[in-house]
């Protein structure tokens, strides 16, 4: 676990700490050490929030390369192809693109899976396309036996207009890493994105 990591853990076990003697504080008929806690816990919060979105807008967005990992953990991700879909389930003029993902465990053992990922476009205008589960196949979170791999063909929706589309691989709004201080999916951190030159 990193630092960033602990720092979150420690901050988190402090505010349930100081939670509870907030509760006791109100208990014992103390209203002003209880508010004086309080207003600590809102304080620290605010500052290590402001440091978190401070540092994502410092840092540029990252690009990465068709056919080059994305990894969480043991599990990487890499974009190694895209296509245009027949239409023949489409009737309102949007247009099928499926990525080839090569899922990846690069642990020693075991077998491993980001059961939290999820992928969407995104195009140059900023629209996004959610991933259409009722016609892709192998899941992105699919389990991986270590040092081996598997192919999974997300398929998207998108508009006959769209441009310019990249991938974006994430564990959704509130998670563990929104919290981190420079994480990839922290707060207001641009998006990681994989261009598919379409």
């Amino acid at each position: 676990m990193s630092f960033w990591n602990l720092l979150v853990v420690a901050l988190v076990a402090w505010t349930v700490l100081g939670a509870i003697g907030i509760s006791l504080s109100l208990f014992l008929g103390e209203r002003a050490k209880a508010l004086r806690h309080l207003g600590w816990i809102f304080g620290i919060w605010a500052g290590y929030l402001a440091v978190v979105m401070g540092a994502s807008l410092m840092q540029p967005q990252k690009i990465v390369a068709m056919g080059s990992d994305q990894c969480f953990g043991d599990v990487c991700f890499a974009v190694t192809g895209v296509e245009e879909v027949p239409g023949f389930l489409v009737h309102d003029g949007s247009r099928l693109v499926r990525v080839s993902v090569r899922v990846s465990n690069r642990g020693r053992e075991g077998i491993r899976s980001d059961g939290r990922v999820q992928a969407f476009l995104l195009d140059s205008r900023g629209r996004r396309w959610d991933e259409s589960t009722a016609i892709s196949s192998v899941p992105l979170t699919t389990a991986v036996p270590a040092r081996s791999s598997v192919a999974s063909e997300p398929v998207f929706k998108v508009a006959q207009d769209a441009s310019g589309l990249a991938l974006v691989l994430t564990h959704g709004r509130w998670q563990r890493g929104t919290l981190l201080i420079g994480g990839p999916e922290s707060l207001l951190h641009r998006r990681t994105i994989v261009p598919l030159g379409r």
